[in-house]
């Protein structure tokens, strides 16, 4: 079977972002599959470039071949911007994907929903299947959160959603709190493939030495967020949190990332003569496993919206895989599987002096967080480790290209637990 993935925040395990479809991708080909990635330029969690020119082809070492397709440079400028780039990814997406020959199924990701568009038309010009997979709900998440307010684009983008949902040949879904929401709007076969790790990447017994020790941290207690510096990630809370702790001297805040609001936060720590914060760039994905390793707690976090109850952050599976002891400010769906694997501590979203209490109080209690950690790590294992997730996957892609019309709701939708 010949696989075409159609991504614009395609990240390899070499680059600094979230590498849930190159890790899916090489599983597809460890399985005998043929895997075709259009991928963006540029990358989305620093907005730096990562190939220039129209197209650049390459063979990962396992044999997926990577296109970076052309992309409009400057997406992290502004909302325009971001559309602009959107758009332009989409265009050349298009234009080189007619150059993939053969293929049987075309998959398209979402957000942005754009490139999903180019999936549908290329997969109806090749006669193939169309698989649309649905990361988190755009555009509800863009109009909860105020980043979409003309209420044309909002119509529009609406109809786009239904026409994409109604014309697949499969949905899936990478939260179970997603359900719901995608049925209302016409989809009519699906499945969730949820958000996981690849356990084997971590060792839940690593202290994280090393990192420590390179940036001269072997004496803190450290409360480590990875991931991205944006609008959603609600980071200004953990700054606030972290003026609460100034008098602890032991505990200090990481933010391991980038993105657009990381020049604010950074600025906002400057102003508050924040003596407990240190801002560290990103790494590749590989050289996650050692970051968190040093951590003594990890956080995450999103804005205070009933949209993002519905979510599956791909960061609490690191930090559960790393074996470490979550702050959870988030309520909802990952809320459950945090409570329901004794991982962490949940605390009210947008509650500074809640999330500060929480870290207090597992900063003093070092046995009570390694017992969450493993629970965590053994939790994981068990229901989110990622080659089990890739099976779950290629399953669904083979009933779709075999043309298996079974659709079984209560085992399709069935999660990771």
């Amino acid at each position: 079977m010949h696989i075409m993935l159609i991504h614009q925040a395609f990240a390899e395990l070499g680059e600094p972002g979230g590498t849930r479809h190159h890790e899916f991708a090489r599983q597809l080909v460890v399985k005998g599959h043929q895997v075709t990635v259009l991928a963006g330029q540029v990358s989305y969690l620093t907005g730096e470039r990562i190939e220039k020119g129209w197209l650049k082809k390459k063979v990962d070492d396992v044999g997926v071949t990577i296109w970076r397709c052309y992309t409009y440079p400057s997406w992290h400028r502004s909302f325009v911007h971001r559309v602009l780039s959107f758009l332009s990814f989409t265009l050349s997406s298009f234009l080189s994907g007619l150059q993939v020959k053969n293929v049987d199924l075309v998959w398209g990701t979402s957000p942005p929903i754009f490139q999903v568009l180019t999936a549908w038309l290329l997969a109806r010009l090749k006669g193939a299947r169309f698989l649309f997979e649905v990361r988190d709900l755009w555009p509800y998440f863009a109009v909860a959160v105020g980043v979409l307010q003309n209420p044309l684009l909002i119509r529009l983008s609406e109809w786009l959603e239904r026409f994409l949902y109604r014309r697949a040949d499969h949905v899936i879904l990478n939260s179970p709190g997603f359900v719901d929401h995608v049925e209302r709007r016409g989809a009519r076969s699906i499945d969730i493939v949820p958000n996981g790790v690849d356990i084997t990447m971590f060792n839940p017994h690593d202290n994280g030495e090393a990192f420590r020790r390179l940036h001269g941290l072997e004496d803190k207690i450290l409360v480590v967020y990875a991931g991205a510096h944006g609008m959603s990630n609600d980071l200004g809370v953990v700054l606030q949190a972290a003026e609460h702790l100034q008098e602890n001297r032991r505990i200090l805040f990481v933010f391991l990332g980038d993105g657009k609001e990381k020049p604010n936060l950074m600025a906002t720590a400057k102003a508050k003569s924040l003596k407990n914060v240190l801002f560290l760039p990103p790494v590749p994905k590989v050289e996650i496993p050692g970051a968190l390793a040093a951590a003594d707690l990890c956080l995450a976090i999103l804005r205070p919206i009933n949209a993002y109850k519905t979510t599956y952050p791909n960061k609490v599976f690191d930090y559960m895989a790393a074996g470490r002891a979550v702050v959870l400010g988030i309520d909802g769906e990952i809320r459950e599987v945090l409570e329901k694997a004794g991982a962490g501590v949940a605390v009210t979203p947008g509650d500074s002096k809640a999330l500060a209490d929480a870290v207090r109080t597992l900063a003093d209690e070092p046995e009570l967080r390694r017992r969450m950690g493993l629970a965590g790590h053994d939790y994981v294992r068990r229901n989110f480790d990622r080659p089990s997730l890739a099976r779950k996957l290629l399953l669904v892609m083979e009933k779709m290209v075999g043309g298996d019309p079974s659709n079984d709701r209560e085992s399709r939708l069935s999660g990771g637990e």
